[in-house]
């Protein structure tokens, strides 16, 4: 079975000036056979003409965009994938971290498939105001408007990549249980991860409206999607407890249009060195042929953006 495979990662802070760290992350992906990699802590990949972005592309033998600020990124495969549009600059108004957003089309499903996006979030980290802001202004990604060959417009296919700086929202078994804020002994980090809740007390809770509102718009959680098929390792921590910071958490999600569910095959969260980061990698697998035929025969629905 042909297979595509998409990763997630938040490599802290790119590396953090360091081209050992660099490499031990290019060396890391490139175990994972990636075809498309999603970014996010692109820190000063930018610098000098974007040196070390080039250089990183080079490394995986990809090729990327690298979106404002140097704060997100996409690589992708260049000999499975074809760069159709840029959209990068077009919503980063909205977001402190201003997410990298593409088209791309994947030549064997034909000339007569559908395009999809692909785009990569970093939350904001201290407001959950700011992220339910951010997650609002995402699901535009659920309803992204193109024009076909024949004039008609129709909504892409979209795949997503967040560090989402909150957590999922309950109702998975066996996923990882919401933090018990008293345990987390930053105290602006407490705040940072949480948000007044509805009763009259106004107690605060861990922040979960992003994940839902992205899951209201329709957008698919990966690894709830494969956990729910039987296979609860997808629910694996993309964060490590730590005393500041709380339990282990799943920060770091993939999120899809439902209708590119079908062809989803695995997913998968790989642990990495604390030395090298503070976040885990969630890797989702499709079937290339069963993704080429969702394209091929992707529902006609009007666009409302």
């Amino acid at each position: 079975m042909a297979q595509l495979r998409f990763v997630c990662w938040n490599l802290e802070r790119n590396g953090a000036g360091d081209p050992k760290i660099r490499r031990a992350a290019a060396e890391t992906l490139r175990r994972l056979q990636p075809d498309i990699v999603l970014r996010q802590e692109m820190f000063r990949a930018d610098e000098r003409g974007h040196t070390i972005f080039n250089e990183q592309c080079r490394e995986l033998d990809m090729q990327g965009v690298l979106g404002p600020g140097a704060c997100t990124a996409i690589l992708f495969n260049p000999r499975r994938l074809n760069l159709v549009r840029d959209w990068s600059g077009d919503r980063s108004p909205h977001f402190v971290l201003p997410p990298t957003a593409i088209t791309l089309s994947f030549p064997e499903a034909g000339p007569d498939a559908s395009p999809f996006n692909v785009v990569s979030f970093h939350f904001a980290y201290a407001s959950a105001e700011q992220r339910q802001l951010e997650a609002e202004w995402t699901t535009t990604w659920a309803d992204k408007g193109w024009q076909a060959l024949d004039g008609s417009r129709l909504v892409l296919p979209a795949i997503i990549g967040v560090d989402g700086n909150s957590y999922p929202e309950p109702g998975t078994a066996d996923d990882l249980p919401l933090p018990d804020l008293a345990a987390i002994h930053h105290r602006p980090h407490r705040l940072h991860r949480s948000r007044r809740g509805p009763g009259p007390d106004g107690v605060r809770v861990p922040d979960t409206e992003p994940d839902h509102t992205l899951r209201t718009a329709g957008l698919a959680d990966v690894a709830r999607h494969w956990a729910e098929k039987g296979n609860p390792a997808a629910l694996a921590r993309t964060v490590n407890a730590s005393p500041t910071h709380g339990p282990d958490s799943r920060i770091d999600r993939v999120y899809v249009t439902t209708g590119l569910l079908p062809a989803v095959t695995g997913f998968e969260v790989h642990e990495v060195p604390l030395g090298v980061s503070d976040h885990h990698i969630p890797v989702v697998t499709v079937d290339s042929s069963v993704f080429a035929d969702l394209l091929t025969g992707y529902t006609r629905t009007l666009a409302g953006t």
